[in-house]
């Protein structure tokens, strides 16, 4: 998986969404999408953060935030 998304989750670990979301949109892989829908939620935007997760091919996660981050951790191992 892409070493890119991987620091995307380390910054938003790290409290920069910003850093986070400019890595996100440079990746154009379904786990990038994935990434961009979850930042999405974060931030309360859930029609552009389902938008993502049908970019993604996904249902919207129905989780909390921190088990959705761990879900994308695992799938980028």
């Amino acid at each position: 998986m892409s070493r890119w998304l991987i620091d995307a989750l380390d910054r938003l670990d790290a409290g920069d969404w910003d850093g986070a979301h400019e890595l996100a949109q440079a990746d154009e892989t379904d786990a990038g999408a994935w990434l961009h829908a979850h930042l999405h939620r974060i931030e309360g935007d859930e029609a552009n953060a389902n938008y993502w997760y049908r970019r993604a091919g996904r249902t919207p996660f129905t989780g909390t935030i921190e088990d959705e981050r761990t879900a994308l951790r695992d799938a980028l191992r």
